[in-house]
């Protein structure tokens, strides 16, 4: 079963990673200064699943990855860099489908 993550950084804030069932990480969050900021944003990951909330990108080093964003257009979290375009677009279609439906795991 896909879950979210919750931990807590050495500065005191908090951060969620969306695991697949494999427990291969899709998604990492930026950090939230409290824990109910956190939450809110699976909350969000959670419903923001629909094509227009998933930004296909490049880095530096020419390296494909993605953003999921919510409805008003905040970054809610990155994924990891991927080898080619196609693994970049199998893990989108990874967080549509397990998002929704993830339990939540606090070890913060």
């Amino acid at each position: 079963m896909a879950k979210y993550i919750i931990r807590k950084a050495s500065n005191g804030q908090y951060w969620w990673v969306l695991k697949a069932p494999n427990g291969e990480t899709l998604l990492t969050s930026e950090t939230y200064t409290t824990k109910q900021n956190c939450q809110g944003g699976i909350a969000s990951s959670k419903v923001s699943v629909a094509e227009a909330n998933f930004r296909r990108l490049t880095s530096v080093r020419n390296e494909p990855y993605f953003t999921q964003n919510s409805n008003n257009y905040q970054v809610l979290g990155t994924s990891e860099m991927y080898s080619s375009t196609y693994n970049r677009d199998n893990g989108i279609e990874a967080v549509k489908r397990y998002a929704p439906n993830a339990v939540i795991e606090d070890l913060s």
